[in-house]
């Protein structure tokens, strides 16, 4: 009867630490935009999200950064720009960054207003300035600030369907009573 108590609260304890570890492995990863504090630019970091979760499963997440868009030239640094994760893990994610973006936003191409962004199916993506849509995967994160100040959101509809215009017109009949397409003009 001991040894049934025993093997029952270390296959409660296991499963309760996999769901700790796992609800913080996906909450710590992916991408995120530090100031640097050398030159106060704007790199995109990515942390090891397993030694952080690990971390976080006895106190509090251990950060240690498995890239920067500055290196391999800044390598040696002292990597300041890790009390700024600490600080604020969640605050500094790419995915928190947009969401706030095209919050309380419409779509450039339908004015349709953006609700509650869902990062794991139907994206919204960008209306370049040259009046091309690009999905956030051909962005750099790097590049982030800069991109937001000059495209414009766009749905996820309305990014398929302009794609789809873009890669095969020879299969797109348009309604000559609508207006024209974002990229033509009338």
């Amino acid at each position: 009867m001991t040894l049934y108590i025993i093997v029952t609260a270390l296959a409660v304890a296991l499963i309760y630490g996999s769901v700790r570890f796992s609800r913080a492995y996906f909450r710590l990863r992916g991408t995120r935009v530090v100031t640097c504090p050398t030159d106060q630019s704007r790199p995109a970091v990515e942390l090891n999200a397993g030694k952080a979760a690990t971390g976080a499963l006895f106190g509090s997440p251990t950060f240690v950064l498995t890239g920067c868009s500055h290196w391999p030239e800044r390598h040696d640094c002292g990597r300041q720009c890790l009390a700024e994760i600490q600080a604020a893990p969640i605050d500094c994610l790419v995915r928190t960054h947009l969401t706030k973006w095209y919050d309380g936003r419409n779509c450039a191409l339908c004015q349709r207003p953006f609700g509650t962004i869902e990062w794991h199916e139907r994206r919204p993506a960008l209306l370049a300035p040259d009046a091309r849509t690009l999905a956030w995967s051909d962005v750099d994160a790097a590049q982030l600030d800069q991109v937001l100040r000059t495209h414009k959101p766009v749905c996820f509809d309305c990014h398929v369907a302009e794609t789809f215009r873009r890669t095969h017109p020879e299969l797109v009949l348009d309604n000559p009573h609508a207006s024209p397409p974002v990229g033509q003009m009338s």
